[in-house]
Parts: structure tokens; sequence; C-alpha cells
């Protein structure tokens, strides 16, 4: 019964906040630049050879016209806090429009943590995940959507069996402009939990990266048990299984 709860809530709350990405692809989308594939036939010698500069040219403004390819100052930056950052990486990978991602700590007061230093509960650093989202494809207010619907917003300092300070449920906004949809999105959810959320909305502060074996951490050990017995349902509960 708590487990189909658990996914009735899930689903209000992407029918609630978000509307469902048409495609589950992890690439972002338009991150190749097309070829042109086309064979440049040697002028003779006495002909000037312009047909080359032009099609280089050509292929220069295709290229930088070319509207599905993200340029890096349209991009926004999201930082979210659920638990394990292995769990909430695996989700945040597989949205469309979501074009890099990464596990760290942020909200600590001790510079360049570990992850022992972070697991002892002594360093105030939550593990998160840092992402670069393209907000053309999905806007801010959807990732917090899907982050609402990917944990469990109303245990304190708790993800299941994971507790500690590093595995509170927190958003770190990097404007005001996002501090003011984490909050809306937070009140819509409310009532579609039996608990208070606990959820804190504060101020992104320094990010620091995980050790790099923390880093796409599923996909390089996906026999993992821990990762298996989590990560694949929150997948299907959100429509992103593959």
């Amino acid at each position: 019964m708590t487990a189909l709860r658990a996914v009735s809530v899930s689903l209000l709350l992407l029918a609630a906040c978000c509307t469902q990405p048409t495609g589950n692809d992890a690439t972002a989308p338009g991150t190749t630049a097309p070829g042109t594939g086309a064979a440049v036939t040697a002028p003779a010698a006495s002909t000037p050879d312009t047909a080359a500069p032009k099609a280089a040219a050509a292929t220069t403004e295709e290229a930088m016209n070319d509207s599905s390819t993200p340029a890096p100052d349209s991009l926004e930056t999201a930082t979210f806090a659920g638990g394990c950052f292995w769990c909430i990486e695996a989700v945040l990978d597989r949205l469309d429009g979501v074009v890099d991602v990464e596990s760290g700590y942020m909200g600590g007061h001790v510079d360049n943590p570990t992850y022992d230093q972070v697991c002892s509960k002594t360093t105030g650093h939550a593990e998160v995940v840092q992402c670069r989202f393209d907000p053309s494809v999905i806007s801010y207010e959807k990732l917090v959507g899907y982050f609402f619907a990917m944990h469990d917003p109303t245990t304190l300092n708790r993800q299941g069996n994971d507790t500690g300070p590093q595995y509170r449920s927190a958003i770190f906004f990097h404007s005001e402009a996002q501090k003011a949809t984490a909050q809306k999105v937070l009140d819509k959810v409310q009532p579609k939990f039996d608990r208070p959320i606990v959820t804190e909305i504060t101020a992104a502060s320094t990010f620091w990266p995980a050790e790099k074996y923390h880093q796409d951490y599923w996909a390089k050990n996906p026999d993992n048990r821990y990762c298996n017995a989590f990560i694949p349902s929150k997948l299907e509960k959100l429509g992103l299984e593959r």
C-alpha cells in the first residue's frame, strides 16, 4: 500500500508541475554538429579555387545558425540534494534538455571536502548533483517538479536507510528567479503529501566536485546492488526507464 501511494504521489507531482518530456534520450538535443559529408572536386589548375572557401563559409554559417546546438551562455545551472547523489544523477541525466550533470558537495564549511569527511556528518555538506540545462527545452520549474517526484521531501536528513545531514532534501538556487520558482512548486505540491515538506531552499554556495569514481556511477557500475535497489524503480515511476 505504501509503495502504491508513493507511486501515485509521484505521478501527481509530475502532472501538477510539468509536462512529461516527449523523448527519453539521455543525450542533450543537438549536441553533435551535423557534417557536410560532401566531396569537393579539385578545380583545374588554371581556375581560381573559389568553391572550397565558399563551401567552408557555408558550413561555418550553417553551424553557427544551428539552433539545435545550445550556446554555452544560453544554459542555466541547477543544483539539487535529495539523498544519495548516485540516484539523483541517474534521473537528471535522462531528462531531455539537461546537457551535463556532476555529483558533488555543497552547503558546508570545509573546503575541498572528501567523501569520507562528508559521510562523517561534520562538514555540513549535502550530497548534491549540479547540472547545466537548456531552458528552451526544459524549464527550471519542470526540473523542480521532477526533483520533488524523485525523492521523499518530507523526511528530515534522511532518504530511506540513508541518514545524516548529507542526505537532506535541498534546492540550492542560483538566482532570485530560481528561488521564487522553487518556492512556488513546493507550495503547489505540498497538499499532495501527508506530512510537511522539509526541503530547504537556500542560495547556492561553492560547489565541490565529488571524487572521479562517483561521476556517472551507475552507468559505470550497472551491477551495483545499492543502485539497482533504488534507481530502476525511480526511472520507471518517472517514465524514464530504458
